[in-house]
């Protein structure tokens, strides 16, 4: 399944980079990748692992950037 996240308010590329970093090493995370430019994360989670793989992702993200606000778009 998969999720598509915004994430407001990124400040750098380099965060970016940490968080998408972070996300992919979840359990029941196939892909990931967050795009600065576009702020947005999009995730490919294993079957039934989707809400866990989300708040797992949200924390990750919180952690790095605080500021950033955390929406699910699909």
């Amino acid at each position: 399944m998969k999720k598509i996240i915004k994430l407001e308010g990124l400040c750098c590329a380099n965060c970016a980079a940490k968080i998408e970093e972070g996300v992919k090493k979840l359990s029941g995370v196939r892909e990931a990748s967050l795009s600065f430019m576009t702020q947005r994360l999009t995730i490919e989670a294993e079957d039934g692992q989707e809400e866990a793989v989300v708040e797992g992702a949200k924390a990750i993200a919180h952690k790095i950037e605080p500021e950033a606000e955390f929406k699910v778009l699909r």
